[in-house]
């Protein structure tokens, strides 16, 4: 799907509001509000928004451990790689899982009670015999910058 500036306007005001009205979207894209209203659905339907959420302070509801972890496979083979995959996928403290090239197989953030509770999961992970061949953790002490908005006007191509 080509998308246009009436677009970026849209996607761009969603991320920033997932709550916006009707009428306010309709007004920082430029169109009326049906029209408007339309290109938002077109959108879900092609799958380029794929969910409204909101952002939650998850520190200040309970404490947490986030923790970043590198994970290599003994084998390479794809059977492995879905095998791995399925896991993780189904492991609600695995909030995220970025198969990567590199040094290593997956990076993966996690987010758990405390370390303890990490190394429970680790310990289960390494336990269902999942191909894990080395593993290393990192505690995130600190989140510098952690944005859920895509900076889409640097990213596509210019146009005039």
């Amino acid at each position: 799907m080509k998308l246009d500036a009436i677009d970026l306007r849209i996607l761009e005001a969603i991320q920033a509001d997932g709550r916006i009205t009707k009428l306010a979207l309709a007004e920082k894209a430029g169109l009326s509000p049906t029209p408007c209203w339309m290109r938002l659905r077109k959108l879900e339907k092609a799958g380029i928004v794929t969910g409204y959420h909101a952002r939650l302070a998850l520190r200040r509801v309970v404490p947490v451990a986030s923790v970043m972890m590198e994970v290599t496979l003994g084998n390479h083979r794809q059977v492995d790689f879905d095998r791995f995959e399925r896991a993780i996928a189904a492991i609600p403290e695995i909030v995220a899982c970025w198969s990567v090239g590199g040094g290593v197989d997956y990076i993966l953030k996690v987010v758990a009670a405390d370390i303890d509770a990490y190394q429970r999961l680790v310990d289960e992970l390494l336990g269902r015999e999942l191909g894990i061949d080395r593993y290393f953790t990192y505690i995130v002490t600190k989140t510098v910058k952690e944005e859920t908005i895509l900076p889409l006007g640097s990213l596509l191509p210019q146009t005039n």
